[in-house]
């Protein structure tokens, strides 16, 4: 493990600026930290380029991810490094961090992984971290077999929708594609395509969601693109009796997610 005690170091200077989403996507590569976040990235394969650890702040659920970090600086597959409490604090996105944070390449699963897939939800342009990491976590809950991301706006690799995902950005399948690799693909493979739409004529509740159906939600400024609503067998809205405009895209996904789970029948774990 290699020592930093400098913020001068052009690693420390490497990690503040992937911050910005312009600089991570010109290297590929995103910040993640956390004792949950970190174990689920290791366990789903996801190699880090570099690791840093903060021994002052490591706590005992830590322990079985820093040997296996040790593991795979020894065998030459990740750097690692040892920070001071001053600079570790200089790098994390948040406080309570346990004493980790990697750097991990941009990955995503092709499409031909999600195969066998039933329930997919797309989601286009969808820009704000905390709901996009919040529909990850609800994916993962409800047992979505993929998530598919596409538009310009969505930063998919941002730390906040990783940290806001609770690491459901790990164990969900997600697939980012331009509209139309995705949608080609959807029809290919014979999904019904199910759109949100405020001016969807019937109710969500209405519209059988049994079979392969892959459900469609847009931004909460834009909704969704033409091409998307073109291509939906349904239109469906989400009944609302207030005087505010939409729900939170993060609830409207949760309510659609769990109405294709109740009519499919499909039960709690016990």
């Amino acid at each position: 493990m290699i020592p930093i005690t400098s913020p001068q170091n052009s690693r420390i200077k490497h990690l503040l600026k992937l911050n910005n989403r312009a600089y991570r996507d010109e290297h590929r590569q995103t910040v993640v930290e956390g004792v949950r976040e970190v174990s689920l990235a290791l366990q789903t394969g996801l190699m880090p380029v570099e690791a840093y650890i903060c021994p002052a702040r490591l706590d005992a659920a830590a322990a079985p991810i820093l040997a296996q970090l040790q593991q795979l600086a020894q065998n030459g597959a990740t750097a690692l490094f040892s920070l001071t409490p001053e600079l570790f604090a200089k790098v994390a996105y948040r406080e309570q961090s346990g004493g980790l944070l990697l750097v991990l390449p941009f990955w995503s699963k092709p499409l031909t992984d999600l195969a066998a897939a039933t329930l997919l939800i797309v989601l286009e342009g969808v820009e704000k971290p905390g709901n996009l990491g919040g529909i990850l976590r609800t994916a993962d809950a409800a047992g979505v077999d993929g998530v598919l991301v596409c538009g310009d706006g969505t930063d998919l690799y941002n730390p906040n929708v990783i940290r806001a995902s609770l690491g459901a950005i790990f164990t969900v399948p997600v697939v980012a594609a331009a509209v139309p690799t995705l949608l080609f693909w959807l029809q290919q493979q014979g999904f019904t395509l199910i759109a949100a739409t405020p001016a969807g004529p019937l109710a969500y509740t209405d519209v059988p969601m049994s079979g392969p159906i892959a459900l469609l939600m847009g931004s909460e400024a834009d909704g969704l693109s033409e091409s998307w609503l073109a291509a939906a067998s349904q239109q469906v809205h989400i009944p609302m009796r207030g005087t505010v405009d939409s729900l939170n895209v993060s609830v409207a996904a949760a309510l659609l997610l769990y109405e294709a789970v109740r009519q499919r029948g499909v039960r709690s774990k016990e």
